[in-house]
């Protein structure tokens, strides 16, 4: 086997642009191995390896100032053992460390993260969980989480995605009657303790979002996924005819609910009609319940009984001050 090419100036430098870390990273590493890793000869690592002395911080004239501002290494262990060692490493490990508190707090999310199927095989959080504690500047302290238990639908839907395979299942959208749906999973979203998947519906024929707790029978097919690297909804939005609100307002009230992803109806007399797009269409009882009585809900009819129940509820508060439901 003919001895490597030697290298030219501009691969000399990418050379070095990662030599130091690697060795860095490895501690003490062999000339030979450290010659086969960046496909050189022995000699010319050598003579990159000793060069690195004459390498360092610049001082305010474009000169090194100090020794402990230049590379050093163990030329005791270069010239008896062919090994390579670096004794100053010019400020290169000198970056943002974690505090003791920060690291725990990524811990505790971790933990919860490889609680999730498919994610906890994967190996690659148990790799994030012992950088973590290293990084630290003190050792963060030892913290457990038991995460909520995750459901059947919740690991088929994670396996189906790592498997990449379509899932069937049956889906209850609010206000309408049970639908079964096949459906190339694209990623899953947690969110305040909720799952959502998104994904390509096969009888939709478009992205969709799926609260998941609406989603029952969930199982794996044979179906290869296709739509996997399609795109996804927006943040929860989803197709015009699902997860949608129209609502009423007055023109002079619009801005206030400019943090929505929203489409203009129509507008007359000093009124705006909106098609506002929510993951679950009930969550605007909270909402009307901020306008004082001047945004009407027009539809769905689920929205429309859940904001009409939720003010009924709160004027029962008024006529009976003592009930037990009050507070």
């Amino acid at each position: 086997m003919s001895d490597p090419k030697p290298l030219l100036a501009a691969d000399r430098v990418r050379v070095y642009l990662t030599l130091v870390p690697y060795l860095l990273e490895r501690g003490q590493v062999s000339l030979a191995e450290a010659a086969a890793e960046f496909g050189v000869g022995v000699p010319e690592m050598r003579a990159m390896v000793e060069k690195l002395t004459v390498i360092g911080l610049p001082g305010e004239d474009g000169f090194w100032q100090q020794p402990q501002e230049m590379f050093d290494i163990d030329w005791d262990l270069l010239d008896q053992h062919d090994v390579i060692e670096i004794t100053n490493d010019v400020a290169l490990r000198r970056v943002p460390r974690f505090t003791a508190r920060e690291a725990a707090a990524l811990l505790a999310g971790l933990q919860m993260v490889a609680a999730v199927p498919a994610v906890s095989d994967s190996g690659l959080v148990a790799g994030l969980l012992a950088k973590l504690a290293r990084g630290a500047v003190d050792a963060p302290a030892d913290v457990v989480i038991a995460p909520s238990r995750v459901s059947e639908v919740q690991e088929v839907v994670s396996r189906a995605l790592n498997d990449g395979v379509a899932v069937s299942f049956t889906y209850r959208a609010p206000d309408a009657a049970p639908t079964v749906r096949t459906v190339d999973p694209v990623q899953v979203l947690i969110t305040d303790g909720q799952w959502y998947l998104q994904g390509w519906c096969h009888l939709r024929q478009a992205m969709r979002t799926f609260h998941l707790d609406r989603v029952s029978d969930a199982r794996l097919t044979e179906i290869a996924i296709t739509h996997g690297a399609d795109r996804v909804p927006d943040a929860f939005g989803t197709g015009p005819d699902e997860g949608a609100v129209t609502v009423r307002i007055p023109e002079s009230l619009a801005p206030l609910l400019g943090g929505f992803r929203s489409e203009e109806i129509s507008r007359s007399d000093g009124e705006v009609v909106l098609r506002l797009r929510m993951a679950d269409p009930r969550g605007i009882k909270r909402f009307a319940a901020r306008f004082a009585g001047r945004m009407q809900v027009l539809e769905p009819s689920a929205a429309r009984t859940a904001t009409r129940e939720w003010a009924n509820a709160g004027l029962a508060l008024y006529r009976d001050p003592m009930s037990p439901d009050h507070g």
